[in-house]
């Protein structure tokens, strides 16, 4: 059963959006691309501009150093939520990437729509544009031959489309509306923040926000259609944006309540159970999270610093913060590479990743019509 709870510690830690030891790189499918330390690649950014949403496209170098390659418009319009200054979309992982298929996908929050890329390279060619199946499209995941986007306003939904014939078909049995309040304000904390399929594709994650403060879990059968309810942990005040999975399959939560991350065991029917107490950023709106290896990296957008953890069994330790251009928000890694999108000035920070968990600044470059916009993956 959902209920609200007053939130006590969230509101000035998403306010502050309104402002402003080394192992295998084991990386979720939805997030980043297998690692390839020493080849090039590519690094596509999401503008979510709202005249006219487009990809940018960059050629990464061996070094992990960016060049421009290209622009690529999406066919739809990116979109803002009420509040939002740096993060529009208020969201994790509103580009997902399947390299093995060779397909990006990216949402399209102004219009309600998603769209299909094929990928060569850091060459894009627009396949589809489709419906999202709902208001606001601004998380979406891939696993094998099944996605889901997530719909941010109207109560929030979740909609999922068989890839079986190339291109996204919307499946009209796999929605699923959240209940959560349409009207719960100040917007930009009150959505939910992000859909990420497990692993091993047996479950779908939906974080909620503020609005409840929980963690729904979807059990998805073998043809791809998510469960008719889902298993909903209640997380009172730790406001949960993000996930992330690490070695053993733990589920790392990043909190933007308490500011802090958190690692959680998900049982076989769904429940998350908390591995000790959630260990603080000490930093301003703690939002995202991505890992390389079992180092995992925590974006502060109202502080602009990256925050890194280790994770040992379920064991999380504070490895520092570093510092990166204004409005820290999601991220995208590849082999021993960070790369940080920022939206207070539409730039994206690249780092290496020393063993340890160590930062090493690479340069930047700016994006061009990309302040506030998110949405980033690596290959």
């Amino acid at each position: 059963m959902r209920f609200t709870r007053p939130i006590l510690g969230a509101a000035g830690a998403l306010a502050a959006l309104a402002l402003a030891a080394p192992a295998a790189f084991a990386t979720p499918a939805s997030h980043a691309a297998p690692a390839k330390p020493s080849a090039s690649g590519a690094v596509f950014v999401q503008t979510d501009n709202l005249a006219a949403n487009a990809i940018v496209a960059y050629k990464r170098s061996p070094q992990g150093r960016l060049s421009k390659a290209g622009t690529y418009k999406t066919g739809g319009k990116g979109g803002a939520l009420a509040g939002a200054k740096v993060d529009f979309l208020a969201s994790q992982g509103s580009l997902a990437l399947d390299p093995e298929a060779g397909l990006l996908f990216a949402v399209n929050a102004g219009s309600n729509t998603i769209t299909e890329f094929a990928v060569d390279g850091t060459k894009l060619t627009r396949e589809a544009v489709v419906p999202s199946g709902g208001q606001f499209p601004a998380s979406i995941a891939v696993h094998g031959e099944t996605l889901y986007v997530l719909n941010a306003r109207g109560g929030g939904s979740i909609q999922g489309y068989s890839l079986a014939g190339g291109k996204p078909k919307l499946m009209k049995g796999w929605n699923r509306p959240l209940g959560l309040d349409p009207n719960a304000t100040p917007e930009f904390t009150h959505t939910p923040g992000q859909v990420a399929f497990t692993p091993d594709g047996s479950k779908l994650l939906v974080t909620t926000k503020g609005n409840t403060s929980a963690i729904d879990s979807f059990a998805i059968a073998a043809d791809g259609s998510p469960a008719k309810t889902p298993v909903v942990t209640s997380l009172p005040e730790a406001v949960p944006f993000a996930v992330d999975f690490d070695a053993a399959g733990h589920v790392l939560v990043a909190e933007a309540g308490p500011n802090a991350v958190a690692s959680f065991t998900l049982g076989s029917n769904g429940s998350l159970t908390p591995n000790g107490a959630a260990v603080p950023t000490g930093q301003e709106a703690t939002c995202w999270i991505s890992h390389v290896g079992n180092a995992f990296f925590l974006s502060n957008a109202g502080s602009g610093t990256v925050s890194a953890f280790g994770a040992g069994g379920s064991a999380l330790t504070p490895l520092g913060n570093t510092a990166t251009n204004p409005g820290t928000v999601d991220s995208a890694v590849v082999g021993k590479f960070l790369y940080v999108q920022t939206g207070g000035e539409g730039v994206v920070d690249a780092f290496s990743v020393a063993p340890g968990g160590k930062l090493t600044p690479l340069g930047k470059v700016t994006v061009p019509n990309s302040v506030g916009g998110q949405g980033i993956v690596a290959d």
